[in-house]
């Protein structure tokens, strides 16, 4: 019967679509990349989603990323994305966790609940700490690296952790999971050489902060503010959600 996954059916199979409507993936990070990432995944069929950040819309959001209009600054972005998705598909079953993932809650996360694991959050503590909980559970994990400060969409690359290249926070994390033992983790990543962004305070986060008051964590808090485009976090994103489409249903691929 005809239906709004009909087009992605006739490439998959119904098996696939039937595997996907059943498959609960959890996106950390609700921004650029992760928003893109779930946008794709509710698009191909994905049935349930745990949408894990602590951030608002920001009105500097709103040149990259998909959940960010004039309309939803200053809302919680997984109540965005979560409200996108069910305009999407109804059926969807959406879970949000309106908080940053950390070590020190990491024990509210069940990661053996999860099909997937997308990881798609900034900071380096927090990605090996969910690394960590999913290779634990053996759920299948797949972890975006650096996406600011890069113009070149095309030179996003598909590889495990330790065949990557260029990418500074790549290499920081091949050092990092080394010492922990992880002998593998499938990563999307950029072998473009990061721009340094211009320093110009009149445009500059750091001294015209405008994150919602009372935000828990505001991005004058980084070290340095990335620059960013709308066409290379977002492919990056879509890169992602495919990895996680086609590892979902390869059994019933032909």
């Amino acid at each position: 019967m005809l239906n709004q996954f009909s087009r992605t059916e006739l490439l998959l199979g119904k098996e696939a679509m039937n595997k996907l409507e059943n498959s609960r993936v959890a996106v950390f990070g609700i921004g650029g990349v992760g928003g893109y990432v779930c946008e794709a995944l509710v698009r191909s069929g994905v049935g349930t989603f745990d949408l894990i950040d602590d951030d608002k819309v920001c009105l500097t959001n709103l040149n990259r990323q998909i959940i960010a209009t004039r309309k939803t600054v200053g809302q919680y972005k997984t109540e965005v994305m979560r409200d996108r998705i069910l305009d999407i598909n109804p059926k969807a079953d959406v879970r949000i966790h309106n908080c940053f993932y950390l070590p020190e809650n990491a024990a509210d996360f069940d990661f053996s609940e999860y099909d997937y694991v997308v990881d798609a959050v900034d900071t380096v503590t927090a990605k090996i700490e969910l690394i960590m909980r999913a290779k634990e559970a053996g759920t299948p994990v797949i972890s975006s690296m650096g996406a600011g400060n890069k113009l070149d969409a095309s030179a996003f690359r598909v590889a495990d952790i330790y065949k990557t290249k260029v990418c500074p926070l790549a290499k920081v994390m091949r050092r990092e999971l080394k010492k922990r033992g992880v002998k593998k983790l499938k990563v999307v990543y950029s072998e473009e050489q990061p721009i340094r962004p211009i320093e110009d305070m009149a445009i500059s986060c750091r001294s015209h902060c405008i994150c919602p008051p009372g935000a828990a964590h505001k991005c004058t808090e980084r070290r340095d503010i990335p620059g960013s485009v709308a066409f290379v976090p977002s492919v990056a994103g879509l890169i992602i959600a495919g990895e996680v489409i086609k590892d979902l249903t390869a059994e019933y691929r032909r």
